[in-house]
């Protein structure tokens, strides 16, 4: 089998195209859920905490002046951004639970969807009969 041929093969198999659906429009998601934490959550959680800016906290490892943003301090050495990471894990904490909800209710769905046992077929006759005869030669 040439190569080509084996590689057709495996990139048209429904799993991967699954996994690269899924890829993508996870990645559309993401940016989403980005912007949702990044703009409208993070400006409201800095309000009631009087106005922080979670994005530049920091503690500069390199000796930096307090009040720089982030980006200067970056600029002039290592910093300990903990401020970003806030922002991530909350992003991460909002990501995971939308996911979970989509997932339990694709489960509800399917729950929902799946057939009711069928009742069992009735015994045909002829059986029956057969039955009662391999029944009275063993009496």
């Amino acid at each position: 089998m040439s190569i080509t041929k084996e590689f057709k093969e495996f990139a048209l198999k429904g799993n991967v195209v699954d996994l690269a659906v899924g890829v993508i429009i996870g990645g559309a998601f993401g940016k989403i859920v980005d912007s949702v934490v990044g703009d409208l959550i993070m400006p409201l959680v800095s309000r009631i905490f009087g106005g922080l800016d979670f994005s530049n906290y920091f503690i500069g490892l390199a000796g930096q002046a307090a009040g720089l943003t982030l980006i200067e301090a970056k600029k002039a050495g290592a910093v300990f951004a903990y401020g970003s990471f806030i922002t991530v894990a909350i992003n991460f904490i909002i990501l995971a639970f939308i996911i979970f909800m989509m997932v339990k209710q694709m489960n509800r769905m399917n729950r929902a969807e799946a057939p009711a046992p069928a009742a069992p077929v009735a015994t045909p006759e002829d059986i029956l009969l057969l039955r009662e005869i391999r029944d009275n030669l063993r009496k």
